[in-house]
């Protein structure tokens, strides 16, 4: 007759988590890595896919660490850390982890600027994204290595970002549009994308060549590529 088995232990302590990305398959496939609590302490307890509901998720469910896309509908994830500042003031309140496709300074700095204690990018594995969870929930600030320098750099003089007054000139919905058409989108495509008519598109587009003194969306495609917008 063989032994009893000892029951296997679960983990030593729980995280709850929400998920922010405007891509359901994302979501679920996030979901389905790390969000099997027994194994990995990770409970997921809400989602979102635009500024609003996130901003509403997190005020309800209250989670340890927020997974926050940089581009959300809505005004992306600027926007929610924006409204979402009171969760956060309080020292066992709220904290939030960029998880973003891109690896653009901008972006970085901006979600750095805006209260994320970290940020990083999507190419990380399910094990590394659940020890930066626990990392975060801690207090500490994670970045994907490549990362990591120019963080340190742009904060290193003055603990503010480095201005970019071209850039300054453009809304944010304005700069999501620039992104979208830096990388390839049609004007159908980006106005699913973000949930606005193409004739409003093709109005953010001209107020973006008109602001940055360029003629087309070649040179957009240029300009913005310098600035590893895109």
């Amino acid at each position: 007759m063989t032994e009893p088995t000892e029951p296997t232990a679960g983990p030593e302590r729980v995280a709850r988590v929400v998920l922010v990305d405007d891509h359901r398959m994302f979501r679920t496939g996030v979901r389905a890595e790390i969000g099997r609590t027994e194994v990995t302490g990770i409970d997921v307890v809400g989602e979102a896919d635009d500024v609003e509901s996130a901003v509403q998720v997190v005020a309800a469910t209250r989670p340890d660490v927020v997974l926050l896309d940089v581009h959300l509908p809505g005004g992306g994830g600027v926007e929610v850390l924006r409204r979402s500042a009171p969760l956060m003031s309080d020292p066992a309140g709220v904290r939030f982890l960029a998880l973003s496709v891109s690896d653009a300074a901008e972006d970085v700095i901006g979600v750095i600027r805006g209260g994320a204690r970290g940020y990083v990018t999507k190419t990380i594995t399910g094990a590394d994204l659940v020890n930066a969870i626990f990392r975060i929930s801690d207090g500490d600030a994670v970045f994907s290595p490549r990362l990591a320098g120019f963080v340190l750099d742009a904060f290193a003089a003055t603990d503010t970002p480095p201005v970019d007054e071209d850039l300054d000139r453009l809304t944010q919905r304005e700069r999501e549009v620039l992104r979208l058409i830096a990388r390839g989108y049609a004007y159908k495509e980006i106005a699913k994308q973000l949930f606005i008519s193409v004739k409003t598109v093709e109005s953010h587009v001209s107020a973006v060549l008109r602001k940055l003194q360029l003629s087309n969306r070649h040179e957009l495609t240029r300009w913005a590529t310098a600035r590893r917008l895109v």
